[in-house]
């Protein structure tokens, strides 16, 4: 039987009557990035912080390491980090030392832990300094490696790319992805950046309006996704001909521009290329397309709010 590092069922939250979050229930295995997914207001935030006890719930249970009581939340919240709005981090310092600073603050022994945790996040180079001299990606991972002294089994991380460049995005993408296959760490992972997350995570959680509309994994979402292949030619009356007649198929769509949208052969284009030059087609384009996950959720949502 898998176990759950968290589970949550049935959380709701309200403030001052307004429902944030409603019956929220997940559950999260070791080792895997989860996306969590939602416009601003949607309850991402609320949610991490009624994970890190930062605020309680008005309702509904959670579970960390298969433990809800007081005591258990908060032993469970030790073996936990997490990175909620801005990274605390100290600009006049360097990396060492705002660790350090951390290290003492969360009563963490351990010797070298500082160390061990800048090698992590590769700021092992950084020496003397000062954090306020850093690169906006250098900056996030170093709030990440704070979030990772004392060698949590879960980590929640609130928008970590936000203002990033690509290069800086790539750098924390391949950081997080190294955290859950080589530590096997538990991530829980927010982002507008729908395109980075598609990229990044095993299995997304979809929130609006504080509820959840879907839990799926990456591969039942590549099912979901249209995927297409996109083909023109000069003669597209000849080509609807030959798919119809030749090549068997009418899942295909005739666009207004004339090109045609394929649902078929998009692992078999070789064979497809073939046969159509075989009947004197002379394509111009022949590439596949698929939805991303941003046009996915605006779908789920209804569209741009």
């Amino acid at each position: 039987m898998t176990e759950h590092i968290l589970e949550t069922k049935n959380i709701s939250k309200s403030y001052n009557g307004a429902q944030a979050l409603e019956n929220v229930s997940i559950s999260l295995n070791r080792g895997k990035v989860y996306g969590l997914i939602g416009q601003n207001g949607a309850g991402k935030t609320t949610f991490m912080r009624i994970i890190a006890g930062l605020t309680f719930p008005t309702d509904g249970e959670l579970y960390l390491f298969n433990n809800s009581s007081q005591k258990g939340l908060l032993g469970g919240r030790k073996r936990m980090g997490s990175m909620i709005e801005n990274p605390s981090i100290l600009g006049n310092m360097s990396a060492r030392n705002n660790l350090l600073v951390h290290k003492t603050m969360k009563g963490i022994k351990e010797d070298n832990a500082e160390e061990k945790v800048l090698d992590m996040v590769g700021l092992s180079h950084t020496g003397k300094k000062k954090a306020k001299d850093f690169s906006l990606g250098m900056r996030q991972r170093l709030g990440i490696a704070i979030t990772l002294l004392g060698n949590p089994e879960i980590l929640m991380l609130d928008e970590p790319i936000n203002g990033l460049d690509p290069s800086g995005i790539a750098e924390i993408r391949k950081l997080i992805k190294e955290l859950a296959s080589k530590y096997q760490m538990t991530i829980l992972l927010s982002s507008h950046h729908l395109t980075e997350l598609h990229q990044t995570a095993d299995e997304f959680i979809i929130l609006n309006d504080g509820k959840i509309l879907k839990n799926l994994p990456h591969a039942e979402l590549e099912d979901q996704i249209d995927k297409h292949l996109i083909l023109n030619c000069s003669e597209p009356e000849k080509l609807e001909k030959v798919l119809r007649e030749s090549l068997h198929t009418d899942n295909f769509i005739i666009q207004p521009d004339k090109s045609v949208k394929l649902y078929d052969f998009i692992d078999k284009k070789e064979e497809l290329s073939k046969a159509l030059m075989k009947h004197d087609i002379v394509i111009t384009t022949l590439a596949t397309q698929e939805q991303t996950l941003e046009s996915y959720y605006l779908q789920l949502i209804g569209g741009v709010q």
